[in-house]
């Protein structure tokens, strides 16, 4: 269920926040976490072996 939850959030937060960018309007009402709170929910709706994965993918992004 977070799975879905996180994708959906992710469709509707930042189709809502590029329209906003995009037509000139003013986005620093936006905090920050808020367009974070769907990739957490997504993180969590995956099971333990794409959770680790997730993490390693991360973790080697940031080796480099």
């Amino acid at each position: 269920m977070l799975l879905v939850v996180g994708i959906a959030g992710v469709a509707v937060i930042y189709g809502g926040f590029l329209y906003l960018f995009f037509s000139g309007r003013d986005t620093s009402g936006i905090p920050w976490f808020f367009l974070l709170s769907p990739w957490i929910c997504i993180f969590f709706g995956l099971s333990d072996a794409g959770q680790r994965s997730a993490l390693a993918w991360l973790l080697a992004k940031f080796k480099r």
